[in-house]
């Protein structure tokens, strides 16, 4: 009966939404893309546009590249020599690939050169982010994300492979969209939609989830929430991989360019989402899977460039910062 009362818990998930303006000196907006280190996918999703800017497809296509490193000791990442080489001279990320954070060792790198270690389920919450590279001394393979182009050379004495992230441009036609209002955070009735139903929206655009809630789908009767529009076009721009939080900015400050000239789009969205197993959502703050890996945040850039911004986490998470 236990185990039965277990399966039908619904796994707890926190959605923090708030809305500000890029101009205002108390936004926040940077410090957040900055510190949430680990991003996995950056989804862009553009109405009534049919083709990217040369500006933004230019950023788009250049966001890699990242490496991987097999059978990498971990003290490597605290010596002096890697300290000055990457960390003093720039950001440098890593993050243990292949592991399971609920039930293997896993590392992290974060940009100031703390190396976060996250021990097997069975020590995970006593240990935590107190570990220390002391307590595991095993080899990893690491992914690296970072600005200086000697990671190949300093790891030559390692297996290092560089990878570029996959990049997928396609056009939405005919899109039913929500119909928002900038300082309507929490939506009005037969107006405008709330932020944590376009959260849901955007979820299914992403999935490529059809939006006409068909009685005889077997995959999803999810309709677009009320009141929305249709438009004709929709640009939709996919970037995975591991992808720098510096190169995350660069994007967010060209989206808001976007309105620079008059455009039919009343706004834009930037979707990110964290790697699921990585022991760090934002900052230091311990990241765990167990019902679900999610740690992920959304801008919605309005034409004024009032933003809502959404960041979602799951299971054990603490509270978004």
């Amino acid at each position: 009966m236990a185990t039965l009362c277990r399966l039908r818990e619904v796994p707890r998930h926190l959605l923090v939404c708030e809305k500000s303006n890029f101009g205002h000196d108390t936004s926040r907006h940077r410090h957040l893309v900055e510190t949430h280190y680990h991003n996995y996918r950056v989804s862009v999703l553009i109405p009534e546009c049919g083709i990217l800017s040369r500006e933004l497809k230019d950023l788009v296509m250049d966001s890699g590249p990242y490496y991987f490193v097999k059978d990498l000791p971990l003290h490597e990442l605290i010596t002096p020599e890697f300290i000055n080489t990457f960390v003093k001279k720039g950001a440098c990320y890593a993050l243990t690939y292949n592991t399971s954070i609920d039930e293997d060792n896993t590392a992290a790198l974060l940009p100031d050169g703390k190396l976060i270690l996250s021990l097997d389920k069975d020590t995970y919450e006593e240990t935590g982010l107190q570990g220390r590279p002391s307590q595991y001394s095993g080899r990893k393979t690491m992914k690296f994300s970072a600005e200086e182009s000697a990671m190949m050379s300093y790891f030559s004495n390692y297996r290092i492979q560089e990878h570029q992230p996959k990049i997928a441009l396609s056009t939405v036609t005919d899109l039913q969209c929500p119909v928002l209002r900038s300082g309507e955070l929490r939506g009005q009735p037969e107006a405008a939609c709330s932020a944590p139903e376009l959260f849901e929206w955007l979820g299914a655009v992403f999935s490529h989830a059809a939006l006409n809630n068909e009685s005889n789908s077997f995959i999803s009767t999810y309709c677009c929430p009320q009141p929305s529009t249709v438009v004709t076009k929709a640009y939709l721009c996919t970037i995975t991989g591991f992808i720098l939080p510096e190169k995350i900015c660069l994007l967010l400050e060209q989206l808001c360019r976007y309105f620079d000239e008059p455009k039919l789009a009343p706004w834009v969205t930037l979707s990110v989402q964290g790697f699921a197993d990585s022991p760090v959502s934002w900052r230091e703050n311990e990241h765990g899977f167990r019902k679900g890996g999610e740690h992920l945040y959304n801008f919605v850039i309005f034409n004024n460039l009032d933003y809502w911004l959404q960041m979602a986490v799951g299971a054990n998470d603490d509270c978004p910062p």
